[in-house]
């Protein structure tokens, strides 16, 4: 066998191709950072380590090896004498920031999501989610033997309604909306915005009854608590009656396409004659063209619990499934909602 000698060129595709193994690398150190509640610890204005390594209860030493890790990720910024200042993107780590990503970085950086990831290849080669032969059970029912970890994923999942899905506040016009059911909406945090923007609007919040007890303030006893009422239940049973509007957010691609059309037939027979049911989602193209984001959530989905991020053919297959019609799909910023009408 020939080795390379020290002056032989390295070769590009090897690099790049180290540069996207070790990605994971980068994803545990973000995860840390979340979990040990560095940024919450910090401001803009420098702090020597020791201060930061008290206030999150680590080691100094291993957290300056995570904290210049991070520098390289324009999270912090080092100083000299081992002094650390957030960055703008650091803000976003932090849990009182208006942008706070803070608990689905804890999310994905979790044991229990980062276990599941690991068995990709095993859910590629069998075609279907993997996470009840390496937890023992199906996700959801995990997810209620582990409140903890629920509560781990209900805050990454409010995160992502608070900075994501969000752009549907205006992108999509709720003008001739009267009363919007959110279908398994969490905690709340997409409605709350939702009305807020749209002061005509009542709303329902619809989850689970354990999730809901966490739901927004604003809600239960804010100023929206008047136009907005609080609901327990399984979708997969039934949802709340009389509404002309269902809202599913990042909730259907959750589902196999069984599963899926029940939801969906659910909110059809609930919902008033004129009404619609909106998925926001990221829509997977229908092309080639590069969907970064739609394909590696397609892989999640693949892993955990059997759904898709659906192309716009799939989702009228879907739709049809449950005696409505793809309507239209309004491209967002951060989803896009794809309506569905009575067929």
């Amino acid at each position: 066998m020939t080795l390379p000698t020290a002056s032989a060129p390295l070769d590009v595709s090897a690099v790049r191709l180290f540069e996207l193994i070790t990605s994971s690398w980068v994803a545990a150190a973000v995860g840390a950072a979340a979990e040990l509640g560095v940024a919450d610890a910090m401001s803009r204005e420098p702090s020597p380590l020791a201060e930061i390594a008290s206030r999150v209860g680590a080691d100094a030493q291993a957290l300056h090896r995570l904290l210049r890790a991070c520098a390289d990720l324009d999270l912090v910024r080092e100083s000299p004498e081992r002094c650390f200042a957030l960055t703008d993107l650091g803000e976003a780590l932090r849990e009182d920031s208006a942008a706070s990503m803070r608990g689905y970085a804890r999310w994905l950086g979790s044991p229990t999501e980062r276990s599941t990831m690991a068995h990709l290849a095993d859910a590629v080669r069998v075609g279907g989610p993997v996470f009840e032969s390496v937890h023992g059970v199906l996700v959801w029912e995990y997810m209620r033997r582990h409140p903890e970890v629920a509560a781990l994923f209900d805050q990454g999942m409010s995160d992502i309604s608070a900075q994501l899905t969000r752009s549907l506040t205006e992108d999509y016009d709720f003008g001739s909306s009267g009363l919007l059911v959110d279908v398994g909406g969490g905690r709340g945090r997409l409605l709350s915005l939702v009305l807020s923007a749209n002061p005509h609007l009542r709303g329902v919040l619809y989850d689970r009854p354990e999730v809901i007890a966490g739901a927004e303030p604003a809600l239960c006893q804010g100023e929206l608590s008047e136009r907005c009422r609080v609901e327990g239940g399984d979708f997969l049973d039934a949802v709340p009656a009389g509404g002309d509007t269902y809202l599913l957010a990042s909730v259907i691609h959750n589902w196999n396409d069984a599963d899926a059309a029940k939801i969906l037939t659910h909110c059809r027979r609930a919902m008033l004659p004129h009404g619609r049911i909106l998925l926001a989602e990221v829509v997977m193209p229908q092309g080639t063209e590069p969907a970064r984001t739609a394909r590696f959530m397609d892989l999640s989905m693949l892993v955990h619990c059997g759904g898709e991020q659906r192309t716009p053919s799939r989702s009228a297959e879907l739709f049809e499934r449950a005696g409505l019609r793809l309507n239209r799909i309004v491209p967002g910023r951060g989803v896009s909602v794809v309506e569905g009408v009575l067929a």
